[in-house]
C-alpha cells in the first residue's frame, strides 16, 4: 500500500509559511515523539534556509521514554536543538522559551549594542497534521486560543499568539509534504494520527503496528488483549487480529479489530511506543540534509 495525501490547503499554507517567514527570529518544528524522523518534513530545511529551528517533540507522554532520551541525545550530537513536551499535562513548556532564548541570544546581543530595545522573540510553529500545534498554542497561551482536535486538518488558518512578553508564536496549518519517498514514511504517519483515516486501508495499518510491537515490544499485544507472548509471536499477524476480534467480540469482524488497536494504540493505552530507530552512521548524511 502506497501512502500519499497533499490536499490543496497545504499548497496554500506551504506558501503562507515562506511568506511569513521573514517576519520570525526562529522556527519550531514539532514533531511527533513517537516518530521523530518520519513526523519531519524533509522540504522544511530548504524553506527556512539560515533560519535557527529548534525541533520540539510532541506527545512525549506516547513514546517509549527510553527512546526519546536517545532522539534527543542524538539531535544534541548534531548540534540540532530540541526539547521533549507533554502539552496537555503542560510538562516541558518553558524549555521551549528557554532554548530558543539560548539559540537566539547572540542575535539580540547584537540588536542590543545597535541600541534596539528589547522585544519578545517572534517564532512560527510547523509540523504535521495531527502533532498537537494547537495543543502546544493553548499551553503557551494559557487559555483556548487554537481549535484542537484528535485529527488532522483542524487548523486551517494563520494566526498570531502571545505568550506573556518573552514569545509571539504565529501557528499555522498542518503542512505534508507531496511525496513519500520511503512507503514506510506514510505507514507511520498514518498509524499515529497524520493522515485521515478515510483515506486508510485501516487493516493494513493496524498489520503494521502489530509487526513492529511484536519485533520491538514483545508482548505488549499479548499483555493487552488476554493471550500468551508464545501465542503473540507464533501466529501470523491476520491470525493475531482475528482474534483480537475475538477476544473483543467482534466475532470475525476483521476491520473493526483494526480500528480497535489502531484508536487503542494512539492513545497509549497498550503502552509507550516509538516507531523510528536512531540514524545509522549510513544513514547520517541523508538524514541530515
Amino acid at each position: 500500500m502506497t501512502i500519499q495525501w497533499y490536499p490543496g490547503h497545504m499548497a496554500k499554507a506551504r506558501r503562507q509559511f515562506q511568506e511569513k517567514l521573514k517576519l520570525v527570529d526562529i522556527v519550531f518544528e514539532l514533531v511527533d515523539a513517537r516518530i521523530p524522523e518520519s513526523s519531519q518534513n524533509p522540504d522544511l530545511q530548504q524553506l527556512i534556509g539560515e533560519k535557527p529551528k529548534i525541533i520540539v517533540l510532541t506527545k512525549s507522554d506516547l513514546a517509549d521514554a527510553k527512546m526519546t532520551t536517545q532522539w534527543l541525545d542524538y539531535f544534541e550530537q548534531h548540534d540540532i536543538p530540541a526539547v521533549a513536551i507533554n502539552a496537555q499535562k503542560g510538562s516541558g513548556m518553558k524549555e521551549i522559551t528557554t532554548k530558543a532564548k539560548e539559540v537566539l541570544a547572540k542575535k539580540f546581543e547584537r540588536l542590543r549594542a545597535k541600541g534596539m530595545k528589547p522585544r519578545a522573540i517572534r517564532a512560527v510553529s510547523v509540523g504535521i497534521p495531527n502533532v498537537g500545534k494547537s495543543t502546544v498554542i493553548n499551553r503557551l497561551a494559557g487559555r483556548n486560543v487554537a481549535q484542537t482536535g484528535n485529527r488532522p486538518g483542524v487548523t486551517k488558518a494563520q494566526q498570531w499568539i502571545k505568550y506573556g512578553k518573552e514569545l509571539e508564536l504565529l501557528d499555522t496549518p498542518g503542512i505534508l509534504w507531496p511525496k513519500f519517498e520511503n512507503p514506510e514514511v506514510g505507514k507511520k504517519l498514518a498509524l499515529t494520527g497524520a493522515i485521515k483515516d478515510t483515506l486508510l486501508q485501516l487493516d493494513d495499518i493496524a498489520l503494521f503496528g502489530m509487526n513492529h510491537l511484536r519485533t520491538h515490544y514483545p508482548g505488549a499485544i499479548a499483555k493487552r488483549y488476554g493471550f500468551s507472548e508464545e501465542f503473540e509471536q507464533n501466529q501470523t499477524l491476520p491470525e493475531l487480529l482475528l482474534k483480537i476480534a475475538e477476544v473483543r467480540g467482534y466475532q470475525k469482524d476483521y476491520e473493526r479489530a483494526a480500528e480497535t488497536f489502531i484508536f487503542e494504540l494512539r492513545n497509549g493505552v497498550l503502552g509507550r511506543f516509538t516507531f523510528d530507530s536512531i540514524p545509522s552512521d549510513e544513514l547520517e548524511d541523508e538524514f541530515d540534509g
